[in-house]
């Protein structure tokens, strides 16, 4: 039978880890509301401005923008992994590198040139262990990313694009579906000629792409204007899903970590409660049998 005041003692210790992952638990509870709220708001931003771009798309005119002309061959590409710069948030980290991987494998085996960049100390590290270079990162993104630095790191993309730099960019994020749901997402930016095919998808109609548009001052000009800001807008929604991803994973592993702390104290005062029990029964029996001899 182990030691009651040992069993005490590692009681007292699960308990008090106890109180730090119900902290945390409740801190990344409400880093998730306020994470939750600006996806959503931008989800409804980047919906209306794709819709936008794919019914200029399809307007009939004959104005092209290089960003959402497909490349007849593709010689370099660049890869940008959305993880985290903290650790205790379950398996995901993990699963952006499951996903990650194979997707950089695969395009270096098509593709002559390939650079990977990654935001988050975790998917750094994973990346450098693993042997995998890196040509950029960043650690400057936590729950609330600014879209600042997101629009920095996307008009650096879009130099690269136009200047013909590279052909193709890859985001791996984590997409939020809701609270039980998370997936790890592979998801091309550039080139944007997939916007019109989003557009109808997100419920542009087919009388709104065939309607015919009057461009102030041209159409050229206001391509020029919307289509970058597209790609822009559409690179933070993906580090404003993976933030949210990232909260709702560490909520749920702190939820495990505290119940499970909840039982083993359980388990614990069992044991403890065997153990006292027992150590009482002894000492009853040394103070009978003391009793006993000093009678006899």
């Amino acid at each position: 039978m182990a030691n009651a005041r040992a069993l005490d003692k590692r009681r007292k210790s699960i308990r008090n880890i106890r109180k730090i992952t119900r902290t945390m638990e409740l801190i990344a509870t409400a880093r998730y509301k306020k994470a939750m709220d600006r996806a959503a708001a931008a989800t409804a931003y980047t919906d209306q401005i794709t819709k936008i771009v794919g019914r200029l798309a399809a307007a009939g005119t004959d104005v092209q923008h290089p960003l959402l002309e497909q490349r007849e061959q593709t010689s370099s590409a660049r890869v940008l992994v959305l993880s985290s710069n903290r650790g205790l948030c379950g398996g995901y980290n993990a699963s952006i590198l499951r996903t990650a991987l194979p997707q950089i494998k695969q395009l270096k085996e098509e593709i002559p040139n390939v650079a990977v960049d990654v935001s988050g100390k975790r998917g750094i590290n994973g990346m450098k262990f693993r042997g995998v270079p890196i040509e950029a990162g960043f650690l400057q993104f936590e729950d609330q990313p600014a879209y600042d630095e997101v629009e920095k790191i996307a008009e650096g993309y879009l130099a690269q694009y136009l200047t013909g730099e590279i052909d193709r960019l890859d985001v791996i994020y984590t997409r939020f579906i809701s609270t039980s749901n998370q997936v790890a997402t592979i998801e091309t930016l550039l080139p944007l000629g997939s916007l019109a095919d989003d557009s109808d998808e997100t419920g542009a109609g087919s009388d709104e792409s065939n309607s015919e548009y009057e461009f102030l001052p041209s159409a050229e000009s206001i391509l020029e204007e919307v289509v970058p800001t597209s790609f822009k807008v559409k690179l933070f929604k993906c580090f404003l899903d993976a933030a949210v991803s990232e909260q709702v994973a560490r909520m749920i592993a702190m939820k495990g970590a505290t119940e499970s702390a909840g039982d083993m104290i359980k388990q614990l005062s069992m044991t403890y409660n065997r153990a006292r029990q027992s150590q009482i029964t002894g000492e009853i029996m040394e103070i009978i049998g003391g009793v006993e001899a000093l009678e006899g």
